[in-house]
């Protein structure tokens, strides 16, 4: 099994893709082809001789920046990183790509190169949500479509629910609507007809949820749906947070001893709490509904990023993931 890895579109440039690519190597049964700049990717492969037999390298000359429009630069810069990644499964050279970059860019090589499996009528970002009681939620879409239809939606919880119970593990994974209220009279025009026939579906439904749920303060639930414009904002509303919450933190320990005392005794906490918000765990966000395993990363993702993105790309090929979509999209809708 292979797996390629973008080298060249993350903030850092090729050292994490490589760590990551070690660590992966280490761990996991799988081969890893490094996109990128040859020399550069060869320089820090020096300093992981034990791994080199299992990494193949490919060279790129060409970048998509996050200033570059998606559709028109994977048109144009045919020698992008990311989109030999892409090409190379196409070509069934491997079984998944990893790119930290340009979101859009990710996206519009899955789908451009790749297309869509048989039957989705939309791909969906499939977001991990730490929960408070140290579970992950999934939520989808995260960004992909910011307008969408009720079927979409349904689309949406039927490739959530597969992607939970096969990579994430959960068993008999819950499935809640997003809305404005738990009631089932809650929600717009699509939201409403939606929940009528995501109720349909032979899974653990529950309803409608809140914002709140996201974190597992109201209803604990493993799969979130929404349209991907409330996903991003929400995604993002998150993420802003949770580091308004720590830098709130630091700056009023800093101005008190006392309070750096019991910082200091509250240290294994806090050490734990970051460790549960860090999206390194997770690795990246799957675009569900490609054909093709794609993973989409944080453009600052460091080595263990990389490598857990690539142990949950080996585990979506490994599972069949995208078969199993194929499957009960055609089967229930």
């Amino acid at each position: 099994m292979r797996i390629a890895v973008d080298t060249m579109s993350g903030d850092h440039g090729p050292e994490p893709a490589v760590i990551g690519a070690a660590l992966a190597i280490r761990e996991l049964d799988t081969k890893i082809i490094l996109v990128g700049d040859v020399k550069k990717i060869e320089r820090e492969l020096d300093f992981y001789k034990d791994v080199k037999s299992n990494v193949e390298i490919i060279e790129s000359t060409e970048i998509i920046t996050m200033e570059d429009s998606p559709a028109k630069a994977i048109r144009t810069k045919k020698n992008a990183s990311v989109v030999i990644a892409a090409n190379l499964v196409k070509d069934s050279k491997a079984v998944g790509f990893f790119s930290p970059g340009n979101t859009g860019a990710t996206m519009a090589a899955a789908l451009t190169i790749l297309g869509r499996l048989k039957g989705v009528k939309r791909p969906a970002i499939a977001a991990p949500i730490p929960r408070e009681d140290g579970k992950v939620s999934l939520l989808l879409d995260a960004g992909a479509n910011v307008d969408c239809k009720p079927e979409y939606l349904v689309q949406f919880a039927i490739m959530g629910e597969i992607y939970a119970r096969e990579v994430m593990g959960i068993t008999n994974p819950s499935i809640g609507l997003l809305s404005n209220g738990e009631e089932d009279s809650k929600g717009n025009e699509i939201t409403l007809a939606a929940l009528k026939k995501i109720k349909k579906l032979p899974y653990h439904i529950s309803g409608n949820v809140e914002g709140r749920d996201f974190f597992g303060a109201g209803k604990h639930v493993d799969v979130i749906v929404c349209d991907g414009f409330v996903g991003n904002i929400a995604l993002k509303t998150i993420e802003g947070c949770a580091k308004s919450i720590f830098n709130i933190l630091k700056e009023n320990i800093r101005k008190s001893s006392l309070a750096k005392t019991g910082a200091l005794l509250l240290k294994p906490a806090f050490l734990a709490v970051k460790n549960t918000m860090d999206y390194s765990s997770y690795g990246g966000a799957p675009l569900l509904g490609a054909n093709g395993v794609t993973t989409i990363g944080h453009g600052s993702s460091g080595g263990l990023a990389v490598k857990n993105a690539i142990k949950f790309a080996a585990q979506f090929a490994a599972h069949n993931v995208n078969e199993k979509i194929v499957q009960a999209i055609e089967r229930f809708t």
